[in-house]
């Protein structure tokens, strides 16, 4: 939808050069996915805390993607309620890491544009990274559920 709304999809270089919001993911620093996910518990801490990290992220979608406004509401609750599960999971959740309100705010006001166009990249962004952030989430807990005695 974002793409039909607002014309900000494909390889457009402004998107790329805009790109700077190191949003969670997992990289080739963490292994291969085999390798990774044969840490469970590393597995799980690195997946809850990138998804706390995605709720200030989301938070910002909701506030400027205010046609998917409800959507997005709903996005935000589904996220922070599985980082909460996830985070259950871990044998110690204290390690897994929340951001703290200082850092949200300071996120937040990296966000804020007053360009339109800044903003509708931005969003794109987040909304591309979360999609595959979810998808490595879903392979690594099907792998998970697969190989081990856990359960959701």
């Amino acid at each position: 939808q974002m793409c039909e709304k607002f014309t900000v999809c494909g390889s457009s270089m402004e998107m790329l050069v805009r790109n700077d919001l190191n949003l969670p993911k997992v990289t080739e620093q963490d292994g291969d996915l085999v390798t990774f996910l044969s840490f469970q518990d590393k597995c799980l801490r690195k997946i809850s805390s990138g998804l706390y990290t995605f709720q200030t992220y989301l938070e910002y979608v909701q506030e400027t993607f205010t046609s998917e406004k409800q959507n997005v509401k709903l996005l935000c609750y589904s996220t922070e309620h599985l980082a909460r599960t996830i985070r259950q999971m871990v044998i110690n959740p204290n390690e897994v890491i929340i951001p703290d309100s200082a850092t949200q705010e300071s996120l937040r006001t990296k966000l804020k544009s007053d360009k339109t166009w800044i903003e509708k990249i931005t969003t794109h962004l987040i909304l591309r990274d979360f999609t595959s952030f979810m998808e490595k989430t879903l392979r690594a807990i099907r792998y998970l559920k697969n190989t081990r005695s856990f359960s959701v």
